[in-house]
């Protein structure tokens, strides 16, 4: 089981970034997605959430509105579009996959500093 994150950097405020997930090893289809993310010294919180076939999405209270997430089941890949950036969604991002058992990926960095 494999999860890749891609798509992270460094943003001014007010900028936008699309993270990737590529998900193998696992049916990805049938899996609901999520995408997480950690700030320093801080706890693991949700971010959004997509059903197995796309159906119904699910975002934090502080994300709404500013982030998209979105699948695909023929590339196998979740993506999280980051609209209206702020200093304070500065993490690492982690893709989560979950049916029974959770998935996850390595993170990737997104930074917004100006």
């Amino acid at each position: 089981v494999q999860l890749v994150e891609s798509g992270g950097g460094l943003v001014q405020p007010g900028g936008s970034l699309r993270l990737s997930c590529a998900a193998s090893g696992f049916t990805f289809s049938s899996y609901y997605m999520s995408w997480y993310r950690q700030a320093p010294g801080k706890e693991r919180e949700l971010v959004a959430g997509i059903t197995s076939a796309g159906g119904s999405v699910n975002y934090a209270p502080f994300v709404k509105g500013r982030f998209t997430i979105s699948r695909d089941n023929v590339k196998n890949t979740v993506y999280l579009q980051m609209n209206s950036l702020k200093p304070e969604d500065t993490a690492v991002y982690y893709c989560n996959a979950f049916r029974g058992v959770d998935y996850w990926g390595q993170g990737t960095q997104v930074t917004v500093s100006s």
